[in-house]
């Protein structure tokens, strides 16, 4: 009997640490949190600022220090940068971009994870019928934007388009997710839809010419790589088409119109998250991944008087201009 109770109280101080793993490695109410951005474009900046700024304004400045690492749009740096943090044993990691968050759980089991940017957590984690909870250490937002509603601007901004080019990065996950999706509702609309991927920066400017070329309007996703390329990928229209984008970082440099919605406030979501965690005020297990609560209409001037779209109609129709 005595060697039970002994082996009970072990147990119990084993399932004590391990929690307390999952909330926070701080001392004194001081916190270390690594961030591990993918690369650098208008959309993720916003949601790392948004996300620091939440962190600051729930723990105070004084209490959180920030390791913010970007791996320049390599995959396999984002590995080396989560491997780190975790050889640090930070008290939270941000996952900033899909393969940011894939190299973040691969990392650790332990330090809490949070994604952003993060278009579809079962497509990323490879999660079957995912129920909106990852559990164990991870949790996030997402930016999965209403891809039924982008493909209806697509229809009604571009009327007479009977070809539509999709293009993207063939190596992002949630950027092949949302082009089977566009397509599917492009297609049951009596659309031919063509897919021109690229894997890096490097090809994206032939690709993107070859699909100008071939196609009456053009799709790009919310996709990491086209984002730190848009306007080389207008640049390299040598017939230049009317692009919907995924989000408004892109629309900026090629597109003409998007349904987007803000990257800060979904950072800063997040960072509201990581608040409740690192106080012990949340399980990191049992949170549910959140969503952008809204989405807004907005077109670029610049490109579409370049190809010809009234912006006086698209105001009408409740549209509002990027800032330049």
């Amino acid at each position: 009997m005595k060697l039970k109770r002994i082996a009970s109280m072990m147990l119990a101080l084993v399932l004590i640490f391990s929690a307390m793993a999952l909330t926070s490695c701080s001392k004194g109410g001081k916190y270390t949190v690594g961030i591990c951005q993918l690369v650098t474009h208008d959309a993720l900046d916003a949601a790392t600022d948004g996300f620091k700024q939440a962190l600051i304004d729930e723990l105070g400045e004084e209490n959180v220090t920030f390791d913010l690492q970007n791996a320049g749009n390599d995959v396999a740096m984002c590995k080396t940068i989560t491997d780190n943090f975790t050889s640090k044993n930070v008290d939270l990691i941000m996952a900033n971009a899909t393969p940011a968050l894939q190299a973040a759980a691969q990392s650790t089991k332990k330090i809490p994870i949070l994604g952003t940017s993060v278009t579809e957590y079962g497509v990323a984690l490879e999660i079957e019928n995912f129920s909106g909870t990852v559990g164990g250490n991870v949790s996030g937002t997402s930016d999965l934007a209403p891809l039924k509603d982008q493909a209806a601007m697509i229809t009604d901004l571009v009327p007479t388009a009977k070809t539509v080019g999709l293009l993207y990065c063939a190596a992002e996950a949630n950027s092949v997710y949302q082009v089977n999706v566009i397509k599917s509702e492009l297609e049951q609309k009596g659309i031919t839809c063509k897919e021109y991927k690229f894997n890096d920066t490097n090809d994206v400017n032939l690709i993107a010419k070859q699909a100008a070329a071939e196609n009456d309007a053009l799709y790009v996703p919310t996709d990491n790589t086209a984002a730190s390329c848009s306007s080389a990928i207008y640049n390299a229209m040598d017939v230049k088409k009317p692009l919907i984008a995924g989000e408004e970082g892109i629309c900026k440099g090629c597109g003409i119109a998007t349904l987007s919605i803000s990257y800060y406030d979904l950072g800063y979501a997040t960072g509201k998250m990581a608040a409740k965690i690192l106080k012990g005020d949340a399980d990191i297990a049992t949170m549910a991944i959140e969503y952008a609560p809204n989405f807004t209409k907005k077109y670029n001037k610049k490109i579409c008087d370049a190809v010809g779209i009234d912006t006086a109609a698209l105001e009408a129709k409740g549209y509002v201009a990027i800032a330049e």
